[in-house]
């Protein structure tokens, strides 16, 4: 498997994929149609070199990825839920006119930079926080502070388990966690040297150690680590220090992942299980016209084919793609 560079998110009946600058967004919208938005982001990273520094350019790469991933999510709600005239007609709240009147074209960003804020305070209150207070609880029973650090961290995960199984219970988040299996099956494909059509896809694997489940596991396990070692005494220290450690955690586990994404080395790969297994939970076969839409992203923002080229050149993808082509038509002509 050779790193193709590109990485990606399910959206909204939809999937975003991402190379380099450019990304794109696919949405399958009510009527059958896809539909795809194709657009530059440039992160902040691009503008000093100390920003892209290892340990450092992790921090700055999951704030990409939450800034992105709410844009795209945006936009491929929109997409879906707009029904035309009905949609233009509707009034809007109070609340979207007293914003408009109160920032006017910035309303839009004011509302996504609310909503990331509120995200983000929510995921440290129940991840970071909550776990610790548990195991504040149990300090009554259990005197060892190495002891109470692990557990924390056994929490942690249970908790975030727990989470991942129970929003998998409503019929919205099954479908983005197909769209979730058909992007990385999308992502194997051609990393496997395959050329990109439905068949293909559709055969590969739903697991990519690039993913972001994977890299929220390693946060959660190498956090279990630190804290075993930085130790405060005190209920209000151990949370501060778990808050303010939080880009010390995201920055090592970025590093691993893109170690895990550029190796195949049996103790990398060994290391990656865990978080392929947990994939599992947030992935989901997808159908044929799920693996449509990803094709779409992925051929909005990346040349497949050139990638096959320069890192399969035993195989023609021109060649390979008219045989399926011709193979498909003639079975459907039998």
């Amino acid at each position: 498997m050779k790193n193709s560079g590109i990485g990606g998110q399910a959206v909204m009946e939809g999937i975003m994929m991402r190379n380099g600058s450019r990304y794109a967004v696919a949405v399958r919208k009510a009527d059958g149609s896809i539909v795809c938005d194709r657009r530059e982001y440039h992160s902040i990273t691009e503008k000093s070199r100390i920003l892209r520094l290892p340990l450092i350019r992790g921090v700055f790469a999951m704030i990409d990825s939450l800034v992105l991933g709410m844009k795209s999510l945006e936009w491929s709600s929109e997409q879906y839920m707009d029904d035309g005239e009905d949609a233009a007609e509707e009034e809007p709240s109070r609340f979207e006119q007293w914003l408009d009147r109160k920032f006017g074209e910035k309303a839009e960003k004011v509302i996504m930079g609310g909503t990331m804020a509120v995200a983000v305070v929510l995921a440290v209150l129940i991840f970071s926080v909550m776990p610790t207070v548990i195991a504040g609880w149990l300090g009554s029973w259990i005197r060892s502070s190495v002891l109470l650090a692990f557990l924390e961290g056994v929490i942690r995960v249970a908790i975030f388990i727990a989470y991942i199984s129970l929003i998998s219970l409503t019929k919205d988040i099954r479908r983005t966690y197909m769209y979730h299996g058909a992007e990385h099956k999308c992502i194997n494909c051609v990393e496997h040297g395959l050329p990109l059509n439905v068949e293909n896809v559709l055969k590969s694997s739903k697991e990519h150690k690039r993913c972001g489940t994977s890299f929220m596991l390693f946060v959660m396990l190498i956090s279990i680590l630190l804290f075993m070692v930085v130790r405060p005494q005190g209920m209000g220290l151990r949370i501060l220090s778990r808050i303010l450690l939080i880009p010390v955690v995201a920055g090592i586990s970025y590093e691993f992942l893109r170690l895990a994404g550029n190796s195949d080395g049996k103790i990398i790969n060994a290391l990656s299980r865990p978080g392929l297994w947990l994939q599992g939970l947030t992935t989901r076969e997808p159908d044929a016209a799920m693996a449509e839409v990803a094709i779409r992203a992925v051929e909005e923002v990346f040349d497949w084919k050139a990638y096959l080229r320069e890192n399969f050149p035993a195989g023609d993808p021109d060649e390979n793609q008219k045989e399926h082509t011709a193979g498909g038509a003639k079975a459907a002509a039998d």
